[in-house]
């Protein structure tokens, strides 16, 4: 490749991991919340739940960075709670350091427990009553998937953020800001493929740009879908219509060919066919009421393969049910 659009060894998720919360994208309103927090030097506990690779991470030690400068790191631990869930962590490394007095002149110390909802019931009722008893010194910041997974004594000690995935428009200035920084030359359709394998997951997006970048010097739609491991939207569309309008044999041999020889999961054929359901909804390509049944089945064999069915068999069985809606639709 030339010069100027060499790709550098740098993990691009930790070279354009955000430094300040003006480098958080997608989430204004928490952004502008904690900015304030910042302003005045007085931060609650903070609870932040959300889906993966939304910013959650990154606006707690941006926050922190911004609170502390250059000194941040000393007044500053993060554990991932999910690498160590029991009440020994709590009762030892988090109670440690939050006994600790604060150093550098800073008012407080902050604890991020990344991945909170990983950690017992019995870590977490001991971790309610390390917050209330150093909240004078110590500020716990909570990052989790699912806040319902976190006990109620500890949600009402925290303020609550709940970000959202991230919108397609703040993906793609994203990622055209990395392929710019990188010399990476990325298709419209490239764009538009990493944009919908990413569904809102910065993190995913930035993965994939880099792992295409690495194979073609223009990332084109056909790269990304062949390093993700995804359909192509066009390939799903096919599937279904090919099962509504009956043809079932053929909605078969589509089925072999993302299964078979694009290596495709069941559980990743399953969830296309569920984003694809509801654009043909959106579309007024089948009545409401067919969707609405659909729909219901395709949660019916998506439990099925999660408590072991087969794949295979069940994704049959699903066009099959396709097939017999489409004759009574017809």
């Amino acid at each position: 490749m030339e010069e100027g659009s060499r790709i550098k060894e740098e993990i691009w998720i930790e070279k354009y991991r955000p430094t300040s919360l003006d480098d958080v994208v997608g989430q204004e309103e928490i952004v502008k919340r904690l900015k304030s927090y910042v302003r005045s030097r007085n931060v609650p506990h903070l609870l932040f739940s959300g889906p993966p690779g939304v910013g959650k991470t990154a606006a707690a030690i941006s926050m922190v960075r911004e609170l502390f400068g250059d000194d941040w790191r000393a007044n500053f631990i993060e554990l991932n709670a999910s690498d160590e869930r029991g009440i020994d962590v709590v009762r030892h490394k988090v109670k440690d350091f939050a006994r600790t007095a604060p150093l550098g002149g800073a008012e407080f110390k902050v604890i991020f427990l990344d991945e909170a909802d990983a950690l017992t019931n019995d870590a977490q009722s001991a971790l309610r009553r390390t917050m209330e008893r150093y909240s004078s010194i110590c500020r716990f910041v909570l990052s989790c998937n699912y806040s319902s997974k976190i006990i109620e004594p500890i949600q009402s000690r925290c303020a609550v953020y709940r970000f959202r995935s991230l919108s397609d428009g703040a993906v793609t200035e994203r990622m055209k800001k990395i392929a710019k920084d990188e010399g990476v030359q990325v298709t419209e359709g490239g764009m538009n493929a990493i944009v919908y394998v990413a569904r809102g997951d910065m993190r995913k997006a930035i993965n994939a740009l880099q792992a295409a970048s690495l194979m073609e010097e223009s990332v084109t739609e056909e790269t990304i879908y062949q390093i993700t491991a995804t359909a192509r939207p066009e390939q799903i569309k096919e599937l279904i219509e090919a099962a509504i309008s009956g043809k079932f044999t053929q909605a078969r041999s589509l089925l072999d060919e993302l299964l078979l020889v694009q290596g495709l999961s069941g559980e990743d054929v399953i969830i296309q066919i569920h984003r694809q359901m509801l654009s043909l909804m959106d579309s007024d390509d089948l009545p409401a009421s067919t969707v609405v049944k659909l729909m219901d089945r395709i949660g019916e064999i998506d439990f099925r393969m999660t408590e072991g069915a087969n794949e295979r068999i069940q994704l049959e069985a699903l066009l099959a049910y396709f097939a017999l809606a489409g004759s009574v639709e017809k």
